[in-house]
């Protein structure tokens, strides 16, 4: 895939901090496909169970509240086995979970990982579930040393999109927004990250058409490996 960047006089230059989205832009969340396929679903209700996690808890955040990811995320997932006949929806519930919780890096993250730290960029994560999650997939793949801090928005005024989110992470790390960019594969979150003063990096793994309604991102790659050699290209922050 060729790497897609705004105009030239646009562009960012390479950022101090790079906030990483975690689910689905680091963990490669395809595996809980074969889980409901044993249990006698169709494999595509996985993605659909996860978009309806994060559809519900984006609705309470803009309902002013600020819903505990896990709680919500067991919660969705006993509904919908129990509306797919599921027999043992216990057991079901904690196979998918036990899976969700053991899930591997995509292929090109750790090479990434290692050369954005190598060029010395600050790397944090920022997701809308669990740092224990993060912590997980970095100790299992050797990367906890890369990683300056582990943030959550259980620990902000509110999920991502929202601008607070962003801040929360700027505040922690005592970053400036300008000089701070946002990398995931969700184009909900670039565009949050861009109204908050980041920068963006769209991470486009599957060849998505990138939806015109949200703000485009600063910079689109296939894998984190292509946008780490791109913004090794760039001038120091």
């Amino acid at each position: 895939m060729q790497v897609k960047e705004k105009r030239m006089n646009q562009a960012p230059r390479r950022p101090r901090l790079i906030v990483f989205d975690v689910n689905e832009t680091l963990s490669d969340m395809s595996v809980l496909a074969a889980r409901f396929a044993e249990l006698g679903l169709a494999q595509q209700l996985a993605p659909t169970w996860f978009a309806s996690l994060l559809r519900d808890g984006f609705a309470l955040t803009v309902a002013g509240e600020n819903p505990d990811f896990a709680e919500l995320a067991l919660e969705s997932l006993t509904t919908l086995l129990r509306s797919q006949g599921v027999t043992d929806v216990e057991a079901g519930v904690e196979g998918v979970m036990e899976a969700f919780m053991q899930l591997p890096l995509h292929p090109d993250v750790v090479e990434g990982i290692r050369l954005l730290s190598e060029s010395g960029i600050r790397l944090v994560t920022l997701s809308n579930g669990s740092t224990s999650v993060a912590e997980g997939l970095f100790q299992r793949n050797g990367l906890m040393d890369r990683f300056e801090r582990l943030l959550s928005v259980a620990d902000a005024p509110a999920w991502k999109p929202a601008a607070a989110a962003y801040r929360y992470a700027m505040e922690v790390c005592g970053a400036d927004a300008a000089e701070s960019m946002l990398v995931a594969v969700h184009p909900w979150d670039i565009h949050g990250a861009h109204r908050a003063g980041l920068a963006t990096g769209f991470l486009n793994r599957t060849a998505f058409q990138y939806p015109r309604f949200f703000a485009r991102p600063d910079i689109e790659t296939a894998n984190l490996v292509e946008l780490a050699d791109a913004l090794a290209r760039r001038g120091q922050p």
